[in-house]
């Protein structure tokens, strides 16, 4: 078991008389693993991508923890300037949010593109939902993303100190005061309305990749390893959720 300390503690707290939901998290412990999970790989986003990457990662964090339990959430941003795909992906029973940053071979859009996947063990088929956006600003993304795919207001949050905080509209919310809302507000919230911690979960910056989960993807080349490896005895083999590097050999698949 990892140490507490490694994960980030989410909080679902419920706003008296506004019938709200407030969402909230510090995000230095998910950051942290980030880092060093970036460091281990030997990769490094440039600046910009990076930060939105890891807005993004509060973010659905924030969002995961607002759904029930048993969601598991994919969201993909492909932006046409910087031409990129930002993924993220979390899930409360397995307490992990993971994701990455592609840089090439983008498709380009020809319009910012936000996509959502929500997958859990009672739905049929996976619920999806497309929209534009605007801007490089993932906390604009989600209120965007509230208004349209979740059918009820929403308003994202970055506060001070690498925390977040995202409140939901419920029904007979009071919206002219959710709209009324900043950042010293929102910080704020738990002292000057009635609140009550509804529950807490966490989540750290997490995976589960390895070489034998990537293995099964090559499968289909078994009887082509040449095809696969050209002339070389061993490839690299990139994570598609968090970008961590692998070498595969051919005696890995033979």
């Amino acid at each position: 078991m990892e140490p507490a300390e490694e994960f980030t503690k989410i909080e679902s707290i419920f706003v008296r008389h506004r019938n709200a939901l407030l969402v909230r998290g510090q995000f230095t412990p998910i950051y942290t693993d980030y880092y060093l999970h970036l460091m281990q790989h030997g990769l490094k986003p440039p600046g910009e991508l990076d930060q939105m990457l890891k807005d993004m990662l509060a973010m659905l964090s924030l969002h995961v923890v607002a759904r029930p339990w048993s969601e598991t959430v994919a969201w993909t941003v492909n932006l046409r300037a910087p031409r990129v795909n930002l993924f993220a992906t979390a899930g409360s029973t397995n307490e992990f949010v993971t994701g990455r940053v592609f840089t090439e071979d983008v498709r380009e859009p020809n319009r910012n593109l936000f996509y959502s996947q929500t997958t859990a063990p009672e739905l049929p088929e996976p619920k999806t939902s497309t929209l534009d956006v605007e801007g490089k600003d993932p906390i604009a993304w989600v209120t965007r993303y509230y208004e349209q795919s979740e059918q009820r207001p929403g308003r994202a949050f970055r506060l001070e100190d690498e925390n977040f905080a995202l409140i939901a509209a419920q029904p007979d919310c009071d919206l002219e005061w959710l709209e009324s809302l900043d950042e010293n507000a929102v910080a704020g919230i738990t002292e000057t309305e009635q609140t009550k911690v509804l529950e807490t979960r966490r989540l750290r910056f997490h995976c589960g990749c390895d070489v034998q989960r990537i293995l099964p993807a090559l499968a289909s080349y078994k009887d082509h390893l040449d095809d696969l490896f050209g002339g070389k005895q061993a490839i690299t083999i990139q994570c598609p959720r968090c970008a961590a590097y692998y070498q595969v050999t051919r005696d890995m698949l033979a």
